[in-house]
């Protein structure tokens, strides 16, 4: 088996390669690097990885079908996760086309590249966002057919871009719709990194809405394990759920921040984005029964190990350009 892994050096593409080459597999990892957020915290992850001897790193934008073509010439990949991604609901609202690129255009380039080299897995990353207006607690058979951001409906675009080269070539694929994952080195675009940052440099925080909205926060090493486990499951083709299946108030989240920080905080309110959604819940009973999968860290355990690494980097998260 040789695993290819996009967005090595992102967030869950860092901690999933990781689990891969600690089990003895060989990764090719790929990532562009791209400054969406400070790329010094890119660079802090890909660092570990290339701790490996199984690890073989490209500089490459899956958006570039010539590059993406090149790289399979070169390797016999077998697996792809494709963990290659622009997130964030809101700077999709300014910046939809590299959305677009990405988030679908790459993925096409991926799967008629692995297709054309008999690939014998296809594992995409998708988002619970593409729920948004259903009832919960969210099921993968629910019709999701309204995205509310250009960055769900770019994620809508790759699943059906994996149905179908499914449909017509039969290749072994698994959509994973992730549930607001956060953690250690996350990224900092994300509430919880922003909040214990502020927080620690005694600065308001900006919370859009009251703060009562639910999240189903899932822990990095929960969603980089279920990732792992698909990857080396055959499913044909499945949409599966990835979250903690135990939803949490945005305010509790602040207050476990603020205990492990032992400070309090003052909230600056901004009215509730549109784009956003109110409460997310996932049902995993497809996730525990075909991967044998469910979550087990709990979000006060999980904060209180986020906040621990800040600590003990802080030198380097204040050296980081935070947007």
């Amino acid at each position: 088996m040789k695993i290819l892994v996009t967005g090595c050096a992102g967030f869950i593409g860092s901690q999933t390669a990781k689990l891969f080459l600690e089990n003895g597999y060989e990764v090719i990892g790929v990532d562009n690097l791209n400054d969406y957020y400070d790329p010094k915290l890119k660079e802090y992850r890909l660092k570990f990885l290339k701790e490996h001897n199984n690890f073989t790193f490209y500089k490459l934008d899956i958006e570039k079908t010539e590059d993406v073509n090149s790289l399979f010439e070169n390797h016999k990949i077998t697996h792809i996760v494709n963990l290659a991604a622009r997130a964030g609901v809101r700077y999709s609202i300014e910046n939809p086309y590299v959305y677009s690129l990405t988030n679908t255009y790459g993925t096409l380039n991926l799967l008629e590249a692995g297709k054309k080299k008999g690939i014998e897995k296809f594992v995409l990353a998708s988002t619970s966002s593409l729920y948004a207006g259903q009832k919960m607690p969210f099921k993968e058979d629910l019709p999701v057919n309204e995205p509310i951001s250009p960055y769900a409906a770019s994620k809508k675009g790759a699943e059906a871009m994996c149905y179908s080269y499914h449909h017509l070539y039969g290749v072994d694929t698994t959509i994973l719709r992730y549930f607001t994952v956060y953690g250690p080195a996350g990224r900092p675009d994300m509430a919880y990194f922003r909040f214990i940052y502020w927080i620690d440099n005694n600065m308001p925080i900006t919370l859009f809405g009251d703060g009562t909205q639910s999240r189903d926060f899932t822990f990095i090493t929960d969603i980089a394990r279920g990732t792992f486990k698909a990857t080396l499951t055959k499913t044909g083709y499945e949409i599966i759920n990835l979250g903690n299946d135990n939803p949490k108030k945005l305010n509790y989240m602040i207050e476990l921040i603020e205990k492990g920080l032992n400070k309090k905080t003052k909230i600056d309110y901004k009215p509730f984005h549109k784009a956003d959604m109110k409460d997310t819940w996932a049902n995993v009973e497809k996730a525990k029964e075909i991967l044998n999968w469910q979550a087990k860290v709990s979000l006060e355990e999980g904060i209180e190990k986020t906040v621990k690494w800040y600590i003990e980097n802080r030198d380097f998260v204040n050296s980081l350009e935070i947007k």
